[in-house]
Protein backbone atom coordinates (compact mmCIF):
# COMPACT_ATOMS: atom_id res chain seq x y z
CA UNK A 1 0.00 0.00 0.00
CA UNK A 2 2.95 2.04 0.93
CA UNK A 3 4.62 1.36 -2.54
CA UNK A 4 1.20 2.08 -4.08
CA UNK A 5 0.30 5.44 -3.06
CA UNK A 6 4.30 5.91 -4.19
CA UNK A 7 3.28 5.34 -7.35
CA UNK A 8 0.26 7.18 -6.96
CA UNK A 9 1.93 10.15 -6.24
CA UNK A 10 4.78 9.55 -8.70
CA UNK A 11 2.44 9.21 -11.37
CA UNK A 12 0.81 12.37 -9.57
CA UNK A 13 3.75 14.19 -9.82
CA UNK A 14 4.56 13.39 -13.59
CA UNK A 15 0.90 14.42 -14.33
CA UNK A 16 1.69 17.67 -12.74
CA UNK A 17 4.90 18.11 -13.98
CA UNK A 18 3.60 17.17 -17.95
CA UNK A 19 1.63 19.68 -17.63
CA UNK A 20 3.90 22.44 -15.93
CA UNK A 21 5.49 21.90 -19.48
CA UNK A 22 2.52 22.98 -21.20
CA UNK A 23 1.87 25.61 -19.28
CA UNK A 24 5.78 26.99 -19.76
CA UNK A 25 5.08 26.57 -23.61
CA UNK A 26 1.70 28.49 -23.05
CA UNK A 27 3.82 30.97 -20.96
CA UNK A 28 6.38 31.26 -22.91
CA UNK A 29 4.14 31.66 -26.37
CA UNK A 30 2.49 34.53 -24.52
CA UNK A 31 5.70 36.06 -24.08
CA UNK A 32 6.45 36.18 -27.24
CA UNK A 33 3.03 37.47 -28.53
CA UNK A 34 3.97 39.94 -25.32
CA UNK A 35 7.22 40.79 -27.00
CA UNK A 36 5.27 41.23 -30.37
CA UNK A 37 2.84 43.57 -29.30
CA UNK A 38 5.40 45.96 -27.39
CA UNK A 39 7.49 45.86 -30.16
CA UNK A 40 4.43 46.72 -31.94
CA UNK A 41 3.61 49.48 -29.44
CA UNK A 42 7.22 50.78 -29.18
CA UNK A 43 7.29 51.38 -33.14
CA UNK A 44 4.06 52.90 -33.40
CA UNK A 45 5.18 55.17 -30.06
CA UNK A 46 8.64 55.79 -32.02
CA UNK A 47 6.30 57.25 -35.43
CA UNK A 48 4.01 58.76 -33.22
CA UNK A 49 6.60 60.65 -31.41
CA UNK A 50 8.50 61.38 -35.18
CA UNK A 51 4.94 62.97 -36.43
CA UNK A 52 4.51 65.05 -33.23
CA UNK A 53 7.79 66.38 -33.54
CA UNK A 54 6.71 67.36 -37.29
CA UNK A 55 3.35 68.52 -36.09
CA UNK A 56 5.21 70.47 -33.18
CA UNK A 57 7.29 72.30 -35.61
CA UNK A 58 4.55 72.84 -37.94
CA UNK A 59 2.74 73.94 -34.32
CA UNK A 60 5.74 76.48 -33.61
CA UNK A 61 5.79 78.11 -37.13
CA UNK A 62 2.11 78.54 -36.98
CA UNK A 63 1.99 80.14 -33.95
CA UNK A 64 4.91 82.13 -34.92
CA UNK A 65 3.04 83.21 -38.19
CA UNK A 66 -0.13 83.96 -36.25
CA UNK A 67 1.82 86.47 -33.61
CA UNK A 68 3.64 87.96 -36.46
CA UNK A 69 0.06 88.68 -38.31
CA UNK A 70 -1.85 89.75 -35.44
CA UNK A 71 1.39 92.12 -34.47
CA UNK A 72 1.33 93.80 -37.96
CA UNK A 73 -2.60 93.88 -37.54
CA UNK A 74 -2.06 95.90 -34.52
CA UNK A 75 0.09 98.04 -35.87
CA UNK A 76 -1.71 99.11 -38.69
CA UNK A 77 -4.97 99.66 -36.45
CA UNK A 78 -2.74 102.07 -34.38
CA UNK A 79 -1.98 103.84 -37.98
CA UNK A 80 -5.19 104.08 -38.60
CA UNK A 81 -6.57 105.04 -35.63
CA UNK A 82 -3.90 107.80 -35.37
CA UNK A 83 -5.03 108.88 -39.33
CA UNK A 84 -8.56 108.82 -38.78
CA UNK A 85 -8.86 110.06 -34.82
CA UNK A 86 -8.51 114.00 -36.47
CA UNK A 87 -10.65 115.09 -34.03
CA UNK A 88 -8.47 114.79 -31.13
CA UNK A 89 -5.26 115.92 -32.93
CA UNK A 90 -7.64 119.32 -33.13
CA UNK A 91 -8.52 119.39 -29.93
CA UNK A 92 -4.95 120.19 -29.51
CA UNK A 93 -5.25 123.24 -31.51
CA UNK A 94 -8.75 124.31 -30.13
CA UNK A 95 -7.10 126.31 -27.63
CA UNK A 96 -5.16 128.22 -30.18
CA UNK A 97 -8.51 128.98 -32.19
CA UNK A 98 -11.74 129.27 -29.71
CA UNK A 99 -12.08 133.09 -29.93
CA UNK A 100 -15.61 135.39 -30.29
CA UNK A 101 -16.18 137.12 -33.45
CA UNK A 102 -16.47 140.65 -31.50
CA UNK A 103 -12.64 139.86 -30.03
CA UNK A 104 -11.15 139.25 -33.26
CA UNK A 105 -13.03 142.96 -33.93
CA UNK A 106 -11.81 144.67 -30.81
CA UNK A 107 -8.32 143.11 -31.63
CA UNK A 108 -8.11 144.44 -35.11
CA UNK A 109 -9.19 147.83 -34.07
CA UNK A 110 -6.40 147.67 -31.30
CA UNK A 111 -3.85 146.70 -33.73
CA UNK A 112 -4.39 150.35 -35.38
CA UNK A 113 -3.93 151.64 -31.73
CA UNK A 114 -0.39 152.10 -30.40
CA UNK A 115 -0.47 152.16 -26.68
CA UNK A 116 1.72 154.97 -24.79
CA UNK A 117 2.35 152.47 -21.89
CA UNK A 118 5.49 150.97 -22.17
CA UNK A 119 6.54 150.84 -18.62
CA UNK A 120 4.40 147.67 -17.60
CA UNK A 121 4.74 144.90 -20.26
CA UNK A 122 1.48 145.23 -22.32
CA UNK A 123 -1.13 142.20 -23.01
CA UNK A 124 -0.43 140.51 -26.41
CA UNK A 125 -3.53 137.81 -27.63
CA UNK A 126 -2.10 134.19 -27.55
CA UNK A 127 -4.27 132.99 -30.13
CA UNK A 128 -4.24 132.32 -34.22
CA UNK A 129 -7.69 132.49 -35.88
CA UNK A 130 -7.17 136.38 -36.73
CA UNK A 131 -3.87 136.30 -37.45
CA UNK A 132 -4.86 133.44 -39.89
CA UNK A 133 -7.56 134.81 -41.79
CA UNK A 134 -5.56 138.28 -41.92
CA UNK A 135 -3.23 136.08 -43.72
CA UNK A 136 -6.16 134.30 -46.42
CA UNK A 137 -7.01 137.98 -46.17
CA UNK A 138 -4.02 139.27 -47.62
CA UNK A 139 -3.68 136.58 -49.95
CA UNK A 140 -7.06 137.27 -51.82
CA UNK A 141 -6.52 140.75 -52.03
CA UNK A 142 -2.81 140.33 -53.80
CA UNK A 143 -4.94 138.27 -56.31
CA UNK A 144 -7.38 140.38 -56.93
CA UNK A 145 -4.39 142.88 -57.57
CA UNK A 146 -3.08 140.70 -60.42
CA UNK A 147 -6.46 141.33 -61.69
CA UNK A 148 -6.63 144.74 -61.93
CA UNK A 149 -3.02 145.23 -62.59
CA UNK A 150 -1.89 145.30 -66.65
CA UNK A 151 -2.49 141.70 -67.33
CA UNK A 152 -4.39 138.71 -66.07
CA UNK A 153 -2.43 135.47 -66.37
CA UNK A 154 -3.91 132.46 -66.82
CA UNK A 155 -1.30 130.29 -64.39
CA UNK A 156 -2.49 127.98 -61.34
CA UNK A 157 0.80 128.84 -59.66
CA UNK A 158 -0.49 132.28 -58.74
CA UNK A 159 -2.35 131.42 -55.74
CA UNK A 160 0.25 129.29 -54.58
CA UNK A 161 2.55 132.41 -54.78
CA UNK A 162 0.49 134.55 -53.18
CA UNK A 163 -0.60 131.46 -50.46
CA UNK A 164 3.44 130.92 -50.14
CA UNK A 165 4.55 135.06 -50.11
CA UNK A 166 2.08 136.01 -47.31
CA UNK A 167 2.92 132.71 -45.18
CA UNK A 168 6.20 132.77 -45.44
CA UNK A 169 6.30 136.55 -44.33
CA UNK A 170 4.34 135.61 -41.71
CA UNK A 171 5.93 132.67 -40.46
CA UNK A 172 9.57 133.44 -41.29
CA UNK A 173 9.69 136.87 -39.78
CA UNK A 174 7.43 135.81 -36.39
CA UNK A 175 10.41 133.25 -36.09
CA UNK A 176 12.92 135.48 -36.92
CA UNK A 177 11.53 138.38 -34.32
CA UNK A 178 11.35 135.70 -31.95
CA UNK A 179 14.90 134.42 -32.15
CA UNK A 180 15.92 137.85 -32.15
CA UNK A 181 13.79 138.50 -28.95
CA UNK A 182 15.37 135.36 -27.40
CA UNK A 183 18.73 136.63 -27.72
CA UNK A 184 17.96 140.75 -26.93
CA UNK A 185 15.84 139.04 -23.65
CA UNK A 186 12.88 139.95 -24.50
CA UNK A 187 9.67 138.47 -22.30
CA UNK A 188 7.77 137.25 -25.16
CA UNK A 189 6.82 133.70 -26.31
CA UNK A 190 6.29 132.62 -30.14
CA UNK A 191 2.68 131.90 -29.58
CA UNK A 192 2.61 135.62 -28.87
CA UNK A 193 5.01 137.14 -31.76
CA UNK A 194 3.16 135.34 -34.62
CA UNK A 195 -0.49 136.95 -33.29
CA UNK A 196 1.50 140.20 -33.11
CA UNK A 197 2.67 140.15 -36.76
CA UNK A 198 -0.66 138.62 -37.59
CA UNK A 199 -2.84 141.33 -36.62
CA UNK A 200 0.22 143.48 -37.79
CA UNK A 201 -1.16 142.60 -41.02
CA UNK A 202 -4.17 144.51 -40.68
CA UNK A 203 -2.55 147.69 -41.86
CA UNK A 204 -1.08 145.63 -44.77
CA UNK A 205 -4.70 144.37 -45.89
CA UNK A 206 -6.29 148.00 -45.56
CA UNK A 207 -3.50 149.87 -47.52
CA UNK A 208 -3.01 147.49 -50.43
CA UNK A 209 -7.09 147.01 -50.70
CA UNK A 210 -7.55 150.53 -51.50
CA UNK A 211 -4.27 151.40 -53.60
CA UNK A 212 -5.66 147.95 -56.12
CA UNK A 213 -8.73 149.71 -56.48
CA UNK A 214 -7.46 153.53 -56.56
CA UNK A 215 -4.60 153.78 -58.64
CA UNK A 216 -2.63 156.87 -56.98
CA UNK A 217 0.67 156.56 -55.64
CA UNK A 218 0.63 159.55 -53.47
CA UNK A 219 -2.14 157.97 -52.02
CA UNK A 220 -0.49 154.94 -51.43
CA UNK A 221 2.54 156.89 -49.36
CA UNK A 222 -0.26 159.35 -47.34
CA UNK A 223 -1.80 155.43 -46.66
CA UNK A 224 1.98 153.47 -45.84
CA UNK A 225 2.81 156.49 -43.69
CA UNK A 226 -0.14 156.36 -41.55
CA UNK A 227 -2.14 153.15 -41.53
CA UNK A 228 1.13 151.14 -42.15
CA UNK A 229 3.00 153.06 -39.80
CA UNK A 230 0.16 153.21 -36.79
CA UNK A 231 0.52 148.85 -37.16
CA UNK A 232 4.01 148.79 -36.78
CA UNK A 233 4.09 151.73 -34.09
CA UNK A 234 1.59 149.07 -32.15
CA UNK A 235 4.42 145.79 -32.28
CA UNK A 236 7.52 148.14 -31.99
CA UNK A 237 5.53 149.65 -28.57
CA UNK A 238 4.54 146.30 -27.28
CA UNK A 239 7.76 144.21 -27.79
CA UNK A 240 9.57 147.77 -26.24
CA UNK A 241 7.87 147.06 -22.63
CA UNK A 242 8.68 143.83 -23.07
CA UNK A 243 12.59 144.08 -23.87
CA UNK A 244 14.87 145.70 -20.91
CA UNK A 245 17.45 148.14 -21.93
CA UNK A 246 18.32 150.77 -25.45
CA UNK A 247 20.18 148.46 -27.11
CA UNK A 248 18.36 145.41 -27.13
CA UNK A 249 15.12 147.84 -27.77
CA UNK A 250 16.50 149.86 -30.70
CA UNK A 251 17.72 146.43 -32.47
CA UNK A 252 14.27 144.36 -31.95
CA UNK A 253 12.18 147.31 -32.65
CA UNK A 254 13.93 148.85 -36.04
CA UNK A 255 14.25 145.57 -37.43
CA UNK A 256 10.35 144.65 -37.15
CA UNK A 257 9.57 148.17 -38.21
CA UNK A 258 12.08 147.72 -41.21
CA UNK A 259 10.77 144.16 -42.10
CA UNK A 260 7.62 144.96 -41.71
CA UNK A 261 7.14 148.83 -43.95
CA UNK A 262 9.28 147.59 -46.64
CA UNK A 263 6.78 144.48 -46.71
CA UNK A 264 3.76 146.52 -47.51
CA UNK A 265 6.05 148.47 -50.57
CA UNK A 266 7.73 144.89 -51.75
CA UNK A 267 3.67 143.84 -52.20
CA UNK A 268 2.45 147.50 -53.97
CA UNK A 269 5.27 147.92 -56.36
CA UNK A 270 7.52 144.48 -57.16
CA UNK A 271 4.95 141.93 -56.08
CA UNK A 272 3.49 141.77 -59.64
CA UNK A 273 6.18 142.09 -61.58
CA UNK A 274 8.55 139.55 -60.18
CA UNK A 275 5.33 136.86 -60.32
CA UNK A 276 5.51 137.93 -63.86
CA UNK A 277 8.99 137.54 -63.83
CA UNK A 278 8.98 134.06 -62.65
CA UNK A 279 6.37 132.78 -64.70
CA UNK A 280 8.19 134.39 -67.94
CA UNK A 281 10.84 132.03 -67.07
CA UNK A 282 9.01 129.30 -66.01
CA UNK A 283 7.24 129.68 -69.24
CA UNK A 284 10.21 129.93 -71.44
CA UNK A 285 10.37 131.64 -74.99
CA UNK A 286 8.04 130.06 -76.71
CA UNK A 287 4.81 130.89 -74.96
CA UNK A 288 1.63 130.86 -76.84
CA UNK A 289 -0.50 133.98 -76.80
CA UNK A 290 -3.56 132.83 -75.44
CA UNK A 291 -0.89 132.40 -72.34
CA UNK A 292 -1.75 136.45 -71.47
CA UNK A 293 -4.77 138.39 -72.48
CA UNK A 294 -4.92 142.03 -71.36
CA UNK A 295 -7.08 143.12 -68.70
CA UNK A 296 -9.43 146.01 -70.35
CA UNK A 297 -11.11 143.86 -73.45
CA UNK A 298 -12.75 146.92 -74.50
CA UNK A 299 -9.83 149.42 -75.49
CA UNK A 300 -8.34 146.44 -76.91
CA UNK A 301 -11.23 145.70 -79.14
CA UNK A 302 -11.59 149.28 -79.81
CA UNK A 303 -7.79 149.37 -80.75
CA UNK A 304 -8.40 146.89 -82.95
CA UNK A 305 -11.38 148.06 -84.69
CA UNK A 306 -9.28 151.70 -85.50
CA UNK A 307 -6.34 149.67 -86.24
CA UNK A 308 -8.53 147.78 -89.86
CA UNK A 309 -10.19 150.91 -90.18
CA UNK A 310 -7.23 152.65 -90.77
CA UNK A 311 -5.63 149.87 -92.94
CA UNK A 312 -9.07 149.66 -94.85
CA UNK A 313 -8.86 153.41 -95.49
CA UNK A 314 -4.69 153.21 -96.70
CA UNK A 315 -5.75 150.49 -99.02
CA UNK A 316 -8.74 152.30 -100.72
Amino acid sequence: MGSGSAVIDMENMDDTSGSSFEDMGEMHQRMKEEEEVAEEAEATEEDTGEDGEFLGMKGIKGQLGRQVADEVWRAGKRQASKAFNLYANIDILRPYFDVEPIQVRNRLMESMIPVRMINFPQKIAGELYGPMMLVFTLVAILLHGMKTSGTVIREGTLMGTAIGTCFGYWLGVSSFIYFLAYLCNAQITMLQMLSLLGYGLFGHCVVLLVTYNVHFHSLFYILWLVIGGLSTLRMVTALISRTVGQTPRLILCGTLAALHMLFLLYLHFAYHKIVEGILDTLEGPNVPPIQRVARDLPEVAISLVNGTVKSLGISM
